[in-house]
């Protein structure tokens, strides 16, 4: 690993963590479950940075990155009782694709302009952003809701 990928990894870390202790603020989480929360969003962007570093999609990044979360609080949810999936929740909340949103958006906005430009090329490029959001956010939740699952069910 380069010297600027670490630094890569620590600079996402940091912020995912930042972001997920703002969205921890934002749900009213009291300072313990803001702690998790932080740890739990610079996990998941500093996985979903390394799995991105190595060639993943961001589809694919981001499930192993919420997998990552989602274990981690499985495997010591007993400590911290009811609301660990939101405190798992809130920590994978940064890694939402919203500047794929955004363009999916701005994209819908040009389409149905009353004399849009290159309408053809615009819907192909707005459904194209929209799915990677949509399947974005499948990947996140099944790895978040993966690792939960197997903890409670015995069967597996």
């Amino acid at each position: 690993m380069t010297p600027q990928m670490l630094i890569d990894v620590a600079h996402q870390a940091a912020f995912g963590g930042l972001a997920a202790w703002g969205f921890g603020v934002l749900f009213n989480f009291d300072g313990r479950s803001l702690v998790w929360c932080t740890a739990l969003g610079a996990l998941a962007l500093g996985v979903r940075t390394l799995a991105l570093a190595g060639g993943w999609s961001l589809e694919a990044a981001s499930f192993a990155a919420a997998l990552a979360a989602g274990a981690v609080v499985a495997l010591s949810s007993r400590q911290r009782g009811e609301g660990a999936d939101m405190i798992a929740l809130a920590g994978c909340i940064p890694m939402v694709p919203g500047a794929f949103f955004g363009k999916a958006i701005l994209g819908l906005f040009l389409v149905t302009a009353p004399a849009p430009a290159h309408a053809e090329q615009t819907a192909i490029f707005t459904v194209v952003a929209m799915t990677r959001v949509i399947l974005t956010l499948g990947a996140i939740g099944a790895g978040l809701a993966i690792p939960q699952q197997m903890s409670r069910h015995r069967g597996f």
